[in-house]
């Protein structure tokens, strides 16, 4: 176990270089202690700061399908649960929550749903195209998984700004044992590099104690951050579903989960880093910790009430049933109790888009 004053002395190294080699990442990870991780939120915090004060930028997610075609074994809404209860929003009810959103002063709403082939590209053509018609100065998120290279040009050429694809793992082995055959990290990873040729504001990230993770594992997730240098990194503890292989598996912890946040805001300093609903499902204070660790984005819920309990990626998800204005209220009251404020503004990134890197160093192999 090295030393405590040279695990000090690699978070000074990441916040003057901006990366580690993958023995220091496995160092710093393996040896984080609660003092070292203080003095690591400290520095985060002033990196935040200095990019983006205490603006603390919110997005309105709108989970509008829990159908998915892909059986990943910690998922909850995986193709063989049958004992999902599956819905679909219609384009008129997506709309209506984006209507609803936009009068509380969301400026970017958020897409996510399985892999659900109803959703062909001309249905989302057509809804991406009615959204931007509607809020032109909205940024519009899509976070509906793997697609080809044409449908991912498509809906960007339609007036898509981001897409969120979580890498998951970057290691292929751990992939595989999360995951069923016809998926790969190859493909997860390739499908990022053309998001970002394309020249969507992209979004990545993993999940943290995942079943089979190492240091190791995460130490190369870094990498990958780092060398894919996205706009946006969501991270979030593993929370196991009961319906779902891995129901006996420990769920991953608060602790790490705020760490890793940590580092990620190190490494990259203008990145958006939300605080995400898994923090806030494993703690009650999990949000709040998450924007003191270096977080600066918070995503409520804008999806109708009665669907939030079934888009149930894990167990015991923070799904309130609060209106959305009543959430939004919430949330602000929080952010002020530690110093943090709500603003009403697209949020872009100030790491700026840029197309896939000439080296192939940390490309899929």
């Amino acid at each position: 176990m090295p030393k405590p004053s040279s695990l000090y002395r690699l978070i000074d190294r990441l916040k003057e270089k901006r990366t580690l080699t993958k023995d220091q990442w496995v160092q710093l990870i393996s040896g984080r202690t609660p003092e070292l991780a203080e003095y690591l939120f400290s520095l985060a915090r002033e990196e935040r700061h200095l990019h983006y004060g205490h603006d603390v930028y919110i997005r309105g997610l709108i989970e509008f399908t829990n159908y998915c075609k892909n059986d990943c074994l910690y998922c909850g809404i995986r193709k063989s649960n049958r004992h999902a209860a599956r819905y679909r929003l219609s384009e008129d009810d997506i709309l209506f929550c984006c209507r609803m959103g936009y009068e509380l002063g969301f400026r970017t709403f958020v897409l996510q749903g399985g892999e659900d082939a109803y959703y062909t590209d001309d249905k989302m053509l057509h809804l991406i195209r009615s959204i931007k018609k509607l809020y032109p100065d909205c940024a519009l998120t899509l976070s509906i998984g793997e697609k080809s290279y044409d449908s991912y040009k498509k809906y960007f050429e339609a007036g898509a700004d981001r897409y969120l694809l979580r890498h998951e793992t970057f290691d292929s082995l751990h992939y595989s044992r999360l995951h069923p055959p016809s998926l790969t990290a190859f493909a997860r990873q390739e499908c990022l590099w053309s998001l970002k040729e394309i020249g969507y504001q992209v979004g990545t990230g993993f999940m943290v104690g995942s079943p089979y993770q190492t240091a190791e594992h995460l130490a190369e997730d870094m990498l990958f951050i780092r060398k894919l240098n996205p706009q946006m990194v969501g991270i979030g503890p593993f929370i196991v579903h009961h319906d779902t292989p891995f129901a006996n598996q420990t769920s991953g912890t608060l602790e790490l989960t705020l760490f890793m946040l940590g580092l990620l805001r190190l490494m990259l300093p203008k990145v958006l880093l939300p605080a995400t609903t898994a923090l806030g499902t494993i703690d009650p204070n999990g949000r709040k910790l998450g924007i003191l660790s270096g977080a600066n984005v918070v995503m409520p819920n804008l999806s109708p009430a009665h669907v939030r309990k079934d888009y149930s990626l894990y167990d015991n998800k923070l799904c309130t049933g609060m209106e959305a204005a009543e959430a939004r209220q919430s949330l602000e009251r929080l952010m002020e109790s530690i110093g943090y404020q709500i603003v009403t503004a697209r949020g872009d990134s100030l790491n700026l888009p840029s197309g896939r890197p000439d080296d192939s160093k940390y490309r899929p192999c």
